[in-house]
């Protein structure tokens, strides 16, 4: 087996979404322990991945604080295949890995573990034991033009991801890993537990 090589993975942070169970905030500027959510998702991700993104829509110069920033490209707000579509266009790296701004601490290893059960496909996707998460996954960069085309038929990203086939990579070891934070009562609870 090959020794896992993070630079020809880019990942995406998709910073797109309205914000509509916060008010109406950029969720990935709230602040939660400190620091904006953003900056906890890239933590996680340092080390897993040889460069990073962030899709927003909104308020690009304080992410560009974090990251480089890429819009979706199109009007209002069209979800996160928007997002993904734009990074992968953007993506200069073999592969992209997509996770959500709204989850302050995906699994350590998940670009490693989603490359590693890749297998055939050029999609994978992490599994939590029980539900498919397809925010948390690895694209081939050609798909590119494919996500392009699911956007404008307006396909969510999981009839997208069951059109071109992907692998699903089990995380059943690492549920809590997926939390996300959707709502002021989520920041609140999970602040309050890390100082438990």
């Amino acid at each position: 087996m090959s020794a896992f090589d993070p630079s020809v993975i880019t990942a995406a942070i998709l910073a797109g979404g309205e914000g509509r169970r916060v008010g109406g905030a950029d969720k990935g500027l709230l602040m939660l322990d400190g620091r904006p959510l953003v900056a906890h998702v890239i933590a996680a991700l340092r080390g897993q991945v040889g460069h990073m993104l962030i899709c927003a829509n909104r308020n690009a110069d304080h992410y560009a604080q974090f990251a480089p920033v890429i819009a979706d490209g199109a009007e209002g707000f069209r979800g996160p295949l928007a997002g993904i579509a734009a990074a992968l266009r953007a993506c200069a790296s073999e592969w992209l890995l997509t996770v959500p701004v709204d989850c302050p601490r995906p699994p350590q290893d998940l670009a490693q573990r989603l490359l590693a059960g890749i297998g055939g496909y050029r999609t994978a996707v992490a599994v939590d034991g029980t539900t498919r998460q397809p925010l948390f996954a690895l694209y081939a960069r050609e798909l590119a033009a494919s996500a392009a085309q699911a956007l404008v038929r307006e396909l969510g990203v999981w009839q997208w991801q069951d059109e071109i086939g992907v692998a699903t990579v089990d995380f059943s070891d690492a549920r809590g890993a997926f939390a996300n934070l959707n709502s002021p009562e989520d920041f609140r609870n999970w602040q309050n537990a890390l100082h438990e």
